[in-house]
């Protein structure tokens, strides 16, 4: 979206009701609430052969959004503001296309259990399966609403809401158009009599459908898509479940290789937890589900839904960024199972302070297929590329799966253990071992077998005194495949509550080309004060993945400085 007229009008009727605000305590604008948040993220590239950092001829690139919100009693109305001077790089180069703009703006009413807003808005129903709009700046991932949405409850405990539009492109809008509903029923909060019961229950069900023209394609593609979860919590003291079945009809796209098959999804999630003890176990089973509003679309874009991740979010760096899992909208099917227990204080075993131990377990496999035509999956998708009718009553379906059939490929393992003691007032430590197996060729699309590697981390705490403090981590990866070995080490000093410095190192010791058998060092400063938060950096960035959620973008390797604000007011 273009800098327009009335877009540049609200980014100056802001300002100026900040000014007004500011200067005269409010008097002129009585009532009036302005609020917002900033963020810069900007990096300065130097060249560096070695370790393949790309050649910027803008020597640079800066990220940076402003929010504005206003709020008066029932009414608020916001703007954004996105600026790419150029573009990050491991940001889609598509954000260039215009150095600055307003792609968010949107004013809201609420009154008796009715909410309007009309703009540009986020939206989840249920677990995002079958929809869900949202923000997530260090992917570069923004899906967010064009157009209207009313929420109502019309008694408590039912709630409904609706909504209509287009999903934002970049700086333009997709060409398809979304509708959808949604309705949840709260059973304790509607019932009077079931208000103070131990046992909690809700239910709650969606549609959504897409429509896109048909377009010029040989195929006769449907112009309207539909689709419909359902869903369900309970929770009763110490124990909550949880499910989710979502159901999307037949959605010939770029990304299934057009064929004519529905999709389904499943998710389900058992917890119970106590003083001391926890233990979760949560199972997904997803076929054909990627949802778009733009059938040509590829990479993460114009995702109406969200498949939630089935794996440990892991934070030690090379757990997290050499070998993340990416959710496979296409089939997967897996378990992930988290045990949390504490070991009590003043035991042998636990110590004065206790001992928490946390295991984790996730798989991750493809679904069991059959093929139409006798066809390997290869053959089948050589053939679907070529826009080829496998036979007349098939209609190009592609494949038949069962939603819960476990096929023989695994995408994912992940076994992990982390112990973590206190030993006195001021030395805390934390030891992880990880296993991994990862689908290097399905995840990252490079030729190789599965990657097998093994992780160890030790992460301790000194605290010096009431302000300083000294964390440090030693973290080693071995592996035969891929890149071979890293060794990891990080030292922090911590000037409490405004000062923390980093100096980190990592070397690939273990790569077969030796030449490839390179340092990754980074220093570190960052200042924090109140709402404002400010850190500079000097190195060397490693090329690999950055994930969250099972949703991951590229980050090239980088040597430079890089320079990160956030505030909010």
């Amino acid at each position: 979206m273009k800098l327009t007229n009335l877009n540049l009008g609200l980014i100056t009727l802001f300002s100026f009701a900040t000014i007004i605000v500011s200067a005269q305590d409010g008097n002129l604008l009585d009532g009036v609430q302005i609020h917002g948040n900033f963020d810069l993220y900007a990096q300065q590239y130097n060249k560096d052969s070695i370790i393949g950092a790309p050649i910027v001829p803008e020597k640079s690139g800066v990220n940076a959004f402003t929010n504005l919100i206003a709020t008066k009693g029932k009414f608020s109305a916001g703007v954004r503001l996105e600026s790419y001077i150029p573009p990050v790089q491991g940001f889609d180069p598509r954000f260039g296309d215009e150095t600055i703009g307003v792609p968010f703006r949107y004013a809201s009413f609420k009154q008796d259990g009715l909410e309007i807003t009309v703009g540009n808005f986020y939206e989840q129903f249920g677990n995002g399966m079958i929809l869900r709009s949202y923000e997530e700046r260090g992917l570069g991932l923004d899906n967010a609403f064009d157009g209207a949405r009313v929420r109502y409850s019309p008694v408590k405990g039912l709630y409904v809401k609706g909504l209509i539009g287009n999903q934002r492109f970049y700086w333009q809008k997709s060409d398809g158009i979304v509708r959808a509903f949604d309705g949840e029923v709260q059973f304790n909060e509607l019932i009077s009599k079931w208000n103070e019961s131990a046992l909690r229950v809700s239910i709650g069900g969606s549609f959504v459908s897409k429509f896109q023209s048909g377009g010029t394609s040989s195929l006769d593609l449907p112009e309207n898509v539909g689709g419909g979860a359902a869903r369900f919590q309970m929770n009763y003291k110490d124990f909550s479940l949880m499910g989710e079945y979502a159901y999307k009809e037949n959605d010939p796209t770029k990304s299934n290789h057009y064929i004519y098959k529905s999709g389904e999804g499943f998710f389900a999630s058992a917890t119970y937890s106590r003083r001391g003890f926890g233990i979760n176990i949560s199972a997904k089973s997803i076929d054909n589900m990627e949802f778009r509003s733009d059938r040509e679309a590829g990479f993460n874009d114009l995702f109406i839904n969200y498949l939630p991740a089935l794996s440990r979010q892991h934070t030690y760096s090379l757990a997290a960024t050499l070998y993340p899992y990416a959710t496979q909208p296409n089939g997967e099917i897996g378990l992930q199972g988290d045990l949390i227990y504490k070991i009590k204080k003043g035991s042998k075993i636990g110590g004065k302070y206790g001992t928490t131990i946390q295991l984790n377990v996730s798989m991750i496999n493809s679904h069991d297929r059959e093929y139409y035509a006798d066809q390997d999956p290869d053959a089948a998708v050589e053939l679907l590329d070529q826009q080829v009718y496998i036979t007349e009553d098939q209609s190009r379906k592609g494949y038949k799966a069962n939603l819960f059939n476990i096929g023989n490929e695994v995408y994912y393992r992940d076994y992990n253990i982390e112990i973590d003691r206190k030993f006195n007032k001021k030395f805390k430590l934390k030891g992880t071992f990880a296993f991994q197996e990862y689908n290097i060729e399905l995840i990252q699309n490079k030729a190789s077998t599965n990657v097998l590697a093994r992780i160890w981390v030790l992460e301790g705490l000194n605290k010096l005194s009431k302000k300083h403090s000294i964390r440090w981590e030693a973290q080693q990866l071995t592996t035969g495949q891929d890149q071979g070995d890293w060794v990891f080490g990080l030292i922090e000093y911590g000037y409490s509550p405004h000062w923390i410095v980093t100096v980190l190192n990592q070397y690939n010791y273990g790569n077969k080309n030796k030449d490839l058998r390179v340092n990754y060092p980074t220093a570190q400063v960052t200042y924090i004060h109140n709402a404002n938060r400010l850190s500079l950096s000097y190195g060397r960035q490693r090329a690999g993945i950055f994930c969250v959620g099972g949703v991951c973008r590229n980050v090239p390797a980088a040597n430079g400085i890089t320079l990160a604000i956030t505030s909010s007011f």
